[in-house]
């Protein structure tokens, strides 16, 4: 999944390196500015913190964040998927600062990591995007990635529903009734050791101001 990664006039330097846990919420954030809900609502669905801190925990070399004079432009986080003799490489994000687009962010991040997926036997790559992220589809085609196959997403507003907008109101009305409101599920990715809740701690305090 990714956002408007165009790059093709290389003016400055891109550093690259791991994802720390200082950069969790900054990458966070930046991806709320670039996953919304009215330009790409597949991925605003998707993003998260836990997202960040879930690949952190699980794949922290897949994560890396490019910088640009010292201030985030980039950042790209991906898994290694094996099934049976293949080795599959899986850019899962990734996203370009809109104050450093055309600076060859995106490219320099997707080569590294591909680099690094090369070196742990991947010899295969995906990557999927919203498919109304037209610059991102061109700019993956660019760096050679095809074969594009469109996923279909259906949605139903329950509460519109003639069968389902009845068993709301009466579920609601049940839970008045009790006097109690049912909660909300516990999200199924959660942070992991003490890394993983420092990070989302961060990430909590920064959403609270």
């Amino acid at each position: 999944m990714a956002h408007d990664t165009t790059d093709s006039t290389y003016t400055s330097s891109v550093y690259v390196r791991e994802l720390e846990i200082d950069d969790l919420a900054p990458v966070y954030h930046l991806g709320e500015k670039l996953f919304t809900s009215d330009l790409y609502p597949y991925l605003y669905r998707t993003w998260d913190q836990w997202e960040v801190i879930g690949l952190y925990n699980t794949d922290p070399e897949y994560c890396l964040v490019a910088e640009i004079d010292g201030k985030l432009a980039g950042f790209i986080l991906g898994t290694v998927i094996t099934k049976g003799s293949w080795t599959y490489g899986y850019i899962i994000w990734l996203g370009v600062n809109p104050h450093f687009q055309r600076r060859g962010v995106g490219d320099t991040l997707v080569d590294k990591l591909i680099e690094r997926m090369i070196e742990d036997g991947a010899r295969f790559m995906l990557v999927d995007t919203d498919p109304a992220n037209i610059p991102a589809v061109k700019f993956f085609q660019r760096k050679g990635f095809g074969n594009s196959r469109q996923h279909i997403f259906l949605s139903m507003n329950l509460s519109r529903n003639e069968y389902y907008g009845r068993l709301i109101s009466y579920e609601r009305q049940k839970a008045e009734r009790a006097g109690y409101k049912r909660s909300r599920p516990t999200v199924s990715r959660k942070p992991e050791g003490i890394a993983g809740e420092v990070a989302l701690n961060s990430l909590v305090d920064e959403n609270s101001d």
